[in-house]
Order: structure tokens, then C-alpha cells, then sequence
């Protein structure tokens, strides 16, 4: 680990709309929360697409943009680094930037396949450098608070952990046929939305044993190819030739967890109307908490309060009493507001706390043996799916 008050250079590999939401987290990590975490040099941002790269270097502050991961890999200068590119390239990056000693934050899901995802975890388990995975809705202050409640006891057993991931970016059948939509079952919505809503269920209510009852479709099943790059979720020039997809744009399936908790999970990218949200209620015997992502800065709990007459769910505003608030917003008074902006400005701080050797860093990041467990839930779930919603043991945490 690096202990001096030497900056600490880091780079992004990405220049997309989460690649400049890494760089805005990085801008920023010196800005929040308690001493001892070293200047932080903002050294490059990299990216095929020069000038996506040079805008997204000029906006955030960094040195300069360069036109390939590889010469981030062969710079001796930058000591950490994110991954924030297709799956398919999050493997022979990772090794790359491992092999040279750097620090490497690779976004969810880890890899584009399963062999890719173990080879990851195999990497993490004899590497000297940090390892770890943007599973950003941990920091959000109002899941790590109800994440509090639960392990706490104050819902008493939990009965019913219900989730869902819907977003609409995929709903227009005009839409390109991006690297989002290749790669097979359980890389699409599931890969995609449905590792956030996965890792959230476990970071809340604990392992996941089996899947049962899972259901892929694709209601899109062919898009019109790209003329050019795509960047993110946008719209792009698209040509007459249509090309088929390849993974699922809908998932649902029920979990059992170690505890005996029953799950269900819904994801899906075809969501009209809905342009990006993560949901879950987590019930107990004794309560109840509810998360929504348009409602970044609450959440609700209910529990048994002694006078009937008030008792059900209440409203809870983000304030200092909350995990991350207080330090890690300018003003930290209820009501002023939290966002996902903000939630990767806290992983990029927790990520350089580890980098740095803080003396008291924030919550560590998850790990790529974490990630490769996401993966795990996902195949199975796919399995479910191949096997008429039969259910699946997932494998026992390690």
C-alpha cells in the first residue's frame, strides 16, 4: 500500500457516461470526508474515441487524454486506475494494469464471461495491488443506513426481499446495436442493471443460497448496426442492416437466501417510462425499509411504534444522521439532497482510503471474488431459465 503524502495519480479507461462519472468521483475525493488521504493527481483519461476523451479530460480537470488503455498500462507516473469499457475488455485490461502494479477499480458487471470473471478472481487472489469493483449503490446513504437497521435487528427476521432494476434505454427498437446487446443470456439486463440490484439484495439481507423460477426474454430481438461509435445509452446514426440480439432485455426469478428469506427480482431495459431506477423493500417481523432511486435522498422505514394511532411508513431524509452525509456533502443539513454523482465520489474516496493505507478509511470497496459471485447468482439464474424455472444452487460464499 502507498503510505506517503505522495499524490496519488490516477487515470479512467472510458471516457462514456460512466467513465466521466469515475473522473467527476476522482476530481473530487480530496473534497470529502477526513484528512489523510494525499493530493490526488488527476493524471489521464483514455479512450479509442480521441475526441470523446479529450472533452471528458478538458471537463474534469485531467492532464491529458490518451487514445488507448495500453498507454495507460505502460505509464509509470499513474498508480491507480478505473475500468470503465465494454466487458469483454475488463479481463486483459485488469491483467495488464495488475502485471504493471497498478491499482485497478473495474465496473460492474466484472467480465464478459464466466471463464473471464474466475481468471479475475484468480488474478485478485495473488496481485499486490488493490482489486476491487464499482458496486456504486452501496454508498448510497440511504441503503447503507437500512443495511444498518437490518444487521441491527430492528426488523427482527426478515420474511420477504423483493427488488427491481427497470430502465428504459433499450425500449426503441431503432436504437443501435451496441456491445450491450451481444455476448448471450444473463450479459443483458441481467448483467447490466441486474449485478446493481443482486449485490444490493446481499449487501443488505446476506447470501443468496438457490434461484428458481427464472424467466429471460427479449422483446427487441433485432437492432439496426451502428455506423459509427456509440456512446452509452445515446441515440447514433444507424444503418438499414439489422443485426441480431443476443441477450435478454427482461429477467425475472425468485431467490431463497442462507437465512430461509424468500427474494424476487424483476430487471429489464425495455421499461417505458421509466428511465433508470433501482427499488427494493426489505420486510421483517418487526418492520419494514424501502428504497428508490428517484428518491435519492430518503428512504422509508416503519416499524412497531408504540402508539397505533402513527404507526406506518415513514419518510427518512438524508441528514448527518445517515452513513456518508455528514462529511461527505458541503452543507450537511437534512434536506439538501443526495445523488448517485455523489455515491461515486464516496467509492472513489473508499477505493483511494485502500490505495493510500488511510488510517480510517471508509468502507472498503467489493471485491473481484464479490463480483465473480454476482456472476455466479447470474448463471444460475440463466440456468433456471434453460431448465423450465427449475430451481439452482448458487455456490456458498467462499
Amino acid at each position: 500500500m502507498t503510505t506517503s503524502a505522495k499524490p496519488l495519480s490516477v487515470a479512467v479507461i472510458g471516457a462514456g457516461m460512466a467513465g466521466r462519472s469515475h473522473a467527476a468521483g476522482y476530481r473530487n475525493v480530496n473534497t470529502v470526508f477526513g484528512a489523510g488521504l494525499p493530493p490526488v493527481r488527476l493524471a489521464a483519461i483514455a479512450d479509442a474515441n480521441t475526441a470523446l476523451g479529450e472533452d471528458a479530460a478538458r471537463r474534469y480537470g485531467f492532464e491529458k487524454a490518451l487514445p488507448s488503455w495500453e498507454a495507460v498500462a505502460e505509464d509509470p507516473t499513474i498508480d491507480a486506475v478505473s475500468i470503465v469499457v465494454g466487458n469483454a475488455l475488463h479481463r486483459p485490461i485488469a491483467e495488464a494494469l495488475v502485471a504493471a502494479g497498478k491499482h485497478v477499480l473495474c465496473e460492474k458487471p466484472l467480465a464478459g464471461s464466466m471463464e473471464d470473471a474466475r481468471a479475475m478472481a484468480e488474478l485478485e487472489r495473488t496481485a499486490e495491488v488493490v482489486t476491487a469493483v464499482g458496486y456504486t449503490f452501496r454508498r448510497a446513504p440511504g441503503i447503507a443506513a437500512i443495511r444498518e437497521h437490518v444487521r441491527a435487528g430492528e426488523l427482527g427476521d426478515l420474511t420477504l426481499f423483493s427488488g427491481r432494476y427497470w430502465c428504459d434505454y433499450a425500449t426503441d427498437p431503432n436504437g443501435p446495436l451496441s456491445w450491450r446487446f451481444k455476448g448471450g443470456p444473463g450479459s443483458g439486463a441481467l448483467g447490466d442493471v441486474g449485478s446493481h440490484v443482486i449485490d444490493a439484495a446481499e449487501y443488505v439481507a446476506g447470501p443468496i443460497a438457490s434461484v428458481s423460477g427464472a424467466s429471460l426474454s427479449t422483446q427487441i430481438t433485432k437492432r439496426p448496426l451502428p455506423l459509427g461509435a456509440v456512446v452509452g445509452h445515446n441515440a447514433a446514426p444507424v444503418s438499414e442492416e439489422f443485426g441480431e440480439v443476443e441477450n435478454e432485455d427482461t429477467a425475472t426469478f425468485t431467490a431463497r437466501f442462507e437465512s430461509g428469506l424468500v427474494g424476487t427480482f424483476s430487471v429489464t431495459r425495455t421499461g417505458f417510462g421509466l428511465p433508470n431506477g433501482l427499488f427494493f423493500d426489505v420486510l421483517g417481523v418487526d418492520g419494514r425499509a424501502a428504497f428508490d432511486q428517484h428518491r435519492p435522498a430518503e428512504y422509508l422505514f416503519d416499524d412497531a411504534q408504540p402508539d397505533a394511532r402513527t404507526r406506518g411508513a415513514r419518510q427518512i431524509i438524508a441528514g448527518p444522521n445517515l452513513p456518508y452525509f455528514a462529511g461527505g456533502v458541503p452543507m450537511e443539513a437534512p434536506g439538501v439532497g443526495a445523488s448517485n454523482a455523489d455515491n461515486f465520489t464516496y467509492q472513489a474516496r473508499a477505493f483511494l482510503d485502500q490505495v493510500a493505507g488511510v488510517a480510517e478509511p471508509l468502507p472498503a470497496c467489493a471485491t473481484f471474488a464479490d463480483a465473480l459471485r454476482t456472476m455466479e447468482i447470474i448463471q444460475a439464474v440463466v440456468e433456471s431459465s434453460h431448465n423450465d424455472g427449475a430451481a439452482v444452487a448458487v455456490p456458498p460464499v467462499a
